[in-house]
């Protein structure tokens, strides 16, 4: 991967803490910059805030009244052309039905190594901050 001078920030929706940090970890080593959040609410209010975000990767199924699938929509409603990658264990390789468009599904378990690649990409078609 092409190293930007400023790295790619990722939005990790995941309430399994051991998940994210694992994941988180993985994801800075490749070179993102990570801003970890356990619920859906959490994910809300630092979208809100205007905070740098590149790309959403949120796992489906999250405590709280706001689900995965909810919160794409909800960002995709504020960030229209925001990369959004959803993950779950409970769903078949194709995803849940409500996806929002031009969204990506990650069945679990995942190898971490596969979602920076594929984040990655997914940023670099982008191609801009936000």
């Amino acid at each position: 991967m092409a190293r930007t001078a400023e790295p790619r920030t990722v939005l990790l929706v995941e309430d399994e803490l051991l998940i994210s940090h694992f994941v988180a970890e993985e994801l800075s080593e490749y070179g993102f910059a990570v801003h970890e959040s356990a619920t859906a609410e959490d994910a809300l209010r630092y979208i809100d805030s205007g905070a740098a975000v590149d790309v959403l990767f949120t796992d489906i199924n999250l405590p709280g009244s706001i689900d995965g699938t909810e919160l794409a929509i909800r960002v995709r409603a504020i960030r229209p052309e925001l990369p959004i990658v959803y993950a779950s264990g409970r769903y078949a390789a194709s995803g849940p039905e409500r996806m929002v468009s031009r969204s990506v599904f990650v069945p679990k378990p995942y190898q971490p190594s596969d979602v920076c690649t594929l984040l990655a990409r997914l940023t670099e078609e982008v191609g801009m901050r936000h």
